[in-house]
């Protein structure tokens, strides 16, 4: 049984995504339906949580717009989901970055590559 959901869900598994780490700050693509229209809407921000689950896999970006922090949670192989860039990678000690909702001032490093 398990098997046979691994077959399924490999053909929707996305092969070209990038290596996606805590701490990265990335620029993601949502495909957005309004009436008969689509467009791409792009949002940017750090990643501060990944849930890996093969096909269910997620990540939690958050950023602050206007002094409000916003996080969001993104399914990584949506056919929502158009393009993902890494911008910056930031130097991370733990797997789960929570304790930036807490801090007004950047603690992270960014890492020399």
């Amino acid at each position: 049984m398990a098997n046979q959901i691994k077959d399924i869900e490999s053909a929707y598994i996305k092969q070209n995504l990038p290596s996606i780490k805590i701490g990265d700050l990335i620029k993601i693509g949502v495909l957005i339906k309004e009436g008969n229209k689509e467009r791409i809407q792009y949002s940017e921000g750090i990643v501060i949580a990944k849930h890996n689950a093969g096909l269910n896999t997620t990540i939690t970006i958050r950023r602050t717009l206007q002094g409000i922090g916003v996080e969001r949670i993104y399914l990584i192989h949506s056919p929502k989901i158009t393009s993902i860039k890494i911008l910056k990678h930031f130097k991370t000690r733990r797997a789960k970055i929570f304790y930036i909702r807490n801090t007004k001032t950047k603690k992270l490093k960014e890492q020399i590559q």
